[in-house]
């Protein structure tokens, strides 16, 4: 099946455009963003699986202690450059700087008509393959940007005008990826994990880190940046030569209390920045581990669903709420910063105290 952008030349495989290379089921190719202020956090997702034939995604605002979140799943459209579900809709304005998202779900409460605009270029981060066994977990690409966000959402009546604009990250991923209980197949004996995503905007550039760890501690992906602005016409991104963390755990959970990264520059050169939890999203409100909404998973030619929850009152151990996003307030070079620290931290892992499988117990 051809589609427009097959004029273009831009095929890496003898296929079409729509068709993905391999055929593997895990194919996907995602849209992901989030938006922030000191009272505020929504992410945005919309993601393709072409060899499912399915395209799903979803919107969620935590405010005031309360996340609300909408999801979206369907069939795919024909045409994979029809970035739309439902009430969920995701517009390139221009490559790589200007993206639109709307959201039209007044039957349900929700809405936001927002407008991204970068202000970094993009920073392609180390590619990310892991196996469980012989099986391919995961091998893929992250393009990381920082930005703004300019419009309004509205939740159950109330219109939350963002004003002259809030700090927003911009992630673009895509390869192969399997979800837990969706996949096909015999299922994997469950794998421990330590992750760490921290993206965070300063007044005049960006740091990001990123690693993945297994229970000893040893890294199989690692990557950290310091990313110039796009006015900065002789900014060029610096990468550290490693960057150590250090985290404080909340008594008896697995997200973070407070945290510090030890960044080693290639001279030799050691700085420390400190970043300070305000508020906690739960990543299942963008279908990440959701029982019910996780990524890929069939519901019909199209479904939407709802779901509001009191951030502070779930289990935070629950296998559906270890994998979050906390807003932080970051220190750095006499500066400060606001941006996210996501964290996964699943199965034993001693540096940190962690015992079991799922359990607290840091000690």
């Amino acid at each position: 099946m051809l589609i427009p952008f097959d004029d273009y030349p831009v095929h890496q495989t003898p296929l079409p455009l729509a068709q993905s290379g391999f055929g593997s089921p895990d194919h996907y190719d995602r849209f992901w963003f989030n938006g922030f202020r000191d009272d505020l956090m929504f992410g945005v997702a919309f993601c393709s699986y072409p060899n499912r034939q399915i395209m799903d995604g979803a919107f969620s605002v935590l405010r005031d202690g309360r996340q609300t979140s909408l999801y979206v799943s369907g069939r795919a459209n024909p045409d994979p450059t029809d970035t739309r579900m439902g009430p969920l809709r995701i517009e390139i304005v221009e490559p790589m700087r200007v993206n639109r998202v709307i959201v039209d779900a007044p039957e349900h409460g929700i809405g936001a008509d927002l407008r991204y605009t970068a202000k970094t270029p993009v920073f392609e981060e180390a590619r990310q393959t892991s196996f469980a066994g012989s099986r391919l977990v995961m091998d893929c690409t992250r393009a990381t940007q920082w930005g703004t966000w300019t419009g309004s959402i509205e939740i159950d009546g109330e219109r939350i005008d963002l004003g002259p604009g809030i700090r927003a990250t911009k992630d673009r991923s895509w390869g192969q990826r399997s979800t837990p209980g969706v996949g096909l197949g015999a299922p994997s004996i469950p794998k421990g994990l330590f992750f760490l995503w921290a993206p965070v905007h300063f007044e005049d550039h960006c740091f990001h880190y990123l690693v993945f760890e297994n229970p000893d501690g040893s890294r199989w992906v690692q990557d950290a940046a310091v990313v110039p602005m796009l006015s900065d016409e002789a900014g060029a991104v610096i990468r550290p030569a490693r960057v150590e963390h250090t985290i404080e755990w909340a008594p008896g959970e697995r997200r973070a209390a407070a945290a510090e990264f030890e960044v080693h520059f290639l001279d030799g050169k050691i700085e420390r920045l400190g970043l300070r939890p305000l508020m906690t999203f739960r990543m299942k409100g963008l279908g990440y581990g959701h029982p019910r909404w996780a990524h890929g998973a069939w519901h019909g030619e199209v479904a939407v669903g709802v779901e509001r929850i009191d951030a502070e009152s779930v289990n935070p151990l629950s296998p559906e709420n270890i994998h979050v996003q906390q807003l932080v307030r970051a220190e750095w070079r006499g500066q400060q910063g606001l941006g996210v620290l996501e964290q996964i931290v699943v199965g034993p892992y001693p540096q940190y105290g962690f015992r079991d499988f799922l359990g607290g117990g840091v000690s």
